[in-house]
């Protein structure tokens, strides 16, 4: 059975339980020595809901493990930039896939593309990944 509190005025509380009143007098209850907390008070939080909202779109697309390792791949070039027709074999999936993948964190504003011809080469944006970073340390 859940008790029910109830304050009345600002120096007691009544509390009934079943049957059973009890009536404490918080003034008599006074402690001599000031109440120490266990933990460390919370600070304030460094994201707003909306930028909350916005780095959890981005992690979920980065919780697909192939993307993962196409953006691997990508920072481990010289060049820093891949075309998109060299991912597939390293990879082990078809074109359409990689295309799927690269479009989707295109689209999130994890990489920049340029078309050179029919190819189309793929760069990370380093100050996307630089938010990430920040927003977990």
């Amino acid at each position: 059975m859940t008790p029910y509190i109830y304050l009345r005025q600002y120096s007691s509380i009544s509390i009934y339980y079943s049957c059973i009143l009890i009536y404490v007098n918080i003034e008599s209850m006074k402690l001599s020595k000031p109440v120490l907390s266990c933990c460390s008070p919370l600070l304030t939080g460094r994201l707003t809901p909306d930028e909350a909202m916005h780095l959890a779109s981005i992690f979920r697309i980065l919780g697909e493990p192939i993307r993962l390792q196409m953006l691997s791949l990508i920072a481990a070039q010289p060049s820093k930039e891949v075309c998109a027709c060299e991912l597939a074999s390293p990879l082990g999936i078809s074109q359409p896939t990689v295309s799927h993948h690269l479009k989707v964190m295109y689209e999130a504003g994890l990489l920049e593309k340029e078309r050179r011809g029919n190819l189309i080469y793929y760069r990370i944006l380093p100050e996307k990944l630089t938010v990430l970073r920040e927003a977990l340390s």
